[in-house]
C-alpha cells in the first residue's frame, strides 16, 4: 500500500509502499505526481539506488539534464551528478558547493526544470544531529501573499534569468574559486540568457506560481531598470520569509524529489570539511509535464485513493 504522509509544514511530505528499483505502475506514478502537486517536496526513505536505478526512475519525469559544467558526472551514466565535500587522493570527487543559496534549478534554460531527485549515500552528523540539510520556499505561497497591487505589476510580465549570475555569485565566496572555474566562452554558448513569464500557472494544481529566484533572475523585462531591481529586491525578500520554508534534514537511503516548478531550495552548508556528505542526483526537464496526461494521472490516483 502506498501511503503519503504530510510534514505537517507548508512543504513536504513522505511515500512509503514504494521501491524505487523497480517499475512504477501507472497508480504509484500518478501518486507520486499528485505528492508533488500538493507538497512540493517528496522524501522515499530506506532506499538503495545505484546511478542507474535512480536514472530510470527520474527519467519517468521527462527528459533528463546532463550539467553544462561536465564536471563530477558519474562515468556511467552523465545525467547522475556527485555532490559531495570528499577529496579521494587528493582531488574532489563531488561538487562541494552545490546548491548554497536560493535558487530554482534551470530557470536559466530555455526548457525549464520540473523535479530534481537526490539519493543520500553519506550524510554528516554532530553530536548526533544531522548537518547538510536542504531548504525549501513555496511559491505558490509566495504568489498568493503577493499583495493585490505587485500581482497586478507582474501580471504577464516576463523577467530575463542567467545562469552565469549563480555561477559567478558561488565563484566569489572565498575558497569556491578552485571548484568552480570561470564559465568557458562555449558554456555561456550552450546557456545564454532567457526568458519566462513571472506568474506561472502549475500543471497539476493549476495554482499559480510566483516564478523568479535571486539565483539567476536578473531583471524585469521591459522595465526601467530602476524600477526593476527594486520589485526584484522586494519579490527575493517577500518569497523568503520563514513563514513560507522547509527544511528536509537528511538520511542515509532518503531520495528526495521537489517540484522546481513551485519551490526555491538552497542547501544549508553547515557542515565542515571533515564531515563528509556525499548525494547523487538527477534532474528531469519540464518537457512533458505541461501535457494532459500528467494531470490525469494524477487525478486518477487520487480518486483510487478516495475509494
Amino acid at each position: 500500500m502506498v501511503d503519503i504522509i504530510p510534514s505537517g509544514e507548508i512543504l513536504g511530505a513522505s511515500i512509503s509502499g514504494i521501491d524505487l528499483r523497480q517499475p512504477l505502475s501507472q497508480v504509484q506514478f500518478g501518486t507520486i505526481l499528485r505528492g508533488l502537486a500538493d507538497h512540493g517536496v517528496i522524501c522515499f526513505h530506506d532506499q538503495d539506488l545505484a546511478p542507474v536505478n535512480l536514472v530510470g526512475f527520474t527519467r519517468q519525469f521527462g527528459d533528463l539534464e546532463v550539467h553544462v559544467s561536465g564536471a563530477f558526472q558519474d562515468k556511467e551514466h552523465p545525467e547522475v551528478m556527485i555532490l559531495s565535500n570528499m577529496v579521494v587522493d587528493g582531488k574532489p570527487i563531488g561538487l562541494a558547493d552545490a546548491g548554497q543559496d536560493w535558487h530554482t534549478d534551470m530557470s536559466f534554460s530555455q526548457m525549464i526544470a520540473f523535479v530534481n531527485a537526490l539519493h543520500a549515500k553519506h550524510v554528516p552528523h554532530r553530536n548526533g544531529k544531522p548537518l547538510g540539510g536542504t531548504s525549501f520556499a513555496s511559491m505558490t505561497a509566495a504568489y498568493d501573499t503577493l499583495p493585490a497591487d505587485v500581482k497586478a505589476r507582474i501580471a504577464n510580465r516576463t523577467a530575463t534569468h542567467n545562469f552565469e549570475k549563480f555561477w559567478e555569485m558561488m565563484r566569489q565566496r572565498k575558497g569556491e574559486a578552485t571548484s568552480r572555474p570561470p564559465l568557458t566562452d562555449e558554456q555561456r554558448r550552450k546557456k545564454p540568457p532567457v526568458s519566462h513569464p513571472m506568474v506561472m500557472t502549475h500543471p497539476i494544481s493549476g495554482r499559480k506560481i510566483l516564478y523568479a529566484d535571486p539565483g539567476y533572475t536578473v531583471k524585469i523585462d521591459g522595465m526601467p531598470e530602476k524600477e526593476s531591481d527594486e520589485l526584484l529586491e522586494f519579490l527575493f525578500a517577500h518569497q523568503l520569509q520563514p513563514a513560507f520554508q522547509y527544511t528536509h534534514q537528511w538520511r542515509v537511503g532518503d531520495v528526495l524529489v521537489w517540484d522546481n516548478l513551485q519551490t526555491l531550495h538552497n542547501a544549508v552548508a553547515d557542515y565542515g570539511p571533515d564531515e563528509h556528505r556525499y548525494i547523487i542526483r538527477c534532474q528531469a526537464m519540464a518537457d512533458v509535464v505541461f501535457e494532459p496526461k500528467f494531470k490525469q494521472l494524477a487525478e486518477a490516483a487520487s480518486l483510487q485513493a478516495a475509494q
